[in-house]
């Protein structure tokens, strides 16, 4: 028989806990966030301990990027793309990242999707902004080309910056919104 860690399943339980929702400060839609949530003092102990959760290395459709990485990316550009800012020790993250895969898989060839862990990123997540956890950031060319080519403006232009834990289908209806002329989604969950 094996046992559970105690610490993830307090973990999970504390992360669905409405006590972790705030507003989107533009729309005004609850997103679940890292902001404010007191269990996750207790996972961050036990991370300095060697007892952190561990994301699979398997091919994902929304790989793990360095800040080298997703700088050349941001060059060379191809597609849109949605960076998601976690931290392994994130409830939400941990609860959106099934989510934001889905999304990933359903989207793949149309738009790009990356993580990024502000942890071992630091410095990247302060360059990109990121105060909150989880962060997604939605980037698309720039469609000034003049002023791109002069180096005037950078490639990638930042659509949309969502803080807190998002469903697949919430995911998936700003990236029509922001790169397909879909509908501007009424409500996120």
């Amino acid at each position: 028989m094996t046992r559970s860690n105690p610490l993830i399943t307090l973990l999970v339980a504390a992360s669905s806990v409405s006590a972790f929702v705030s507003n989107h400060p533009s729309t005004g839609v609850a997103t679940k966030s890292c902001l404010s949530n007191p269990v996750l003092r207790i996972h961050k102990r036990a991370s300095k301990r060697g007892m952190e959760l561990n994301m699979s290395d398997t091919k994902k459709a929304a790989p793990q990027v360095n800040g080298e990485e997703l700088e050349t990316m941001l060059q060379e550009w191809d597609q849109p793309m949605v960076v998601d800012a976690y931290a392994t020790w994130c409830g939400p993250c941990l609860l959106m990242a099934p989510e934001f895969e889905q999304a990933a898989e359903e989207l793949a060839g149309k738009v790009r999707f990356v993580k990024l862990d502000t942890d071992l990123e630091p410095e990247m997540a302060t360059r990109l902004g990121i105060m909150g956890l989880p962060t997604l950031l939605y980037l698309d060319k720039n469609d000034d080309t003049e002023a791109v080519a002069e180096g005037k403006a950078p490639v990638a232009v930042l659509k949309d910056r969502i803080e807190g834990a998002l469903r697949k289908q919430s995911i998936m209806d700003l990236c029509d919104f922001h790169f397909f002329d879909g509908p501007q989604p009424t409500e996120l969950s």
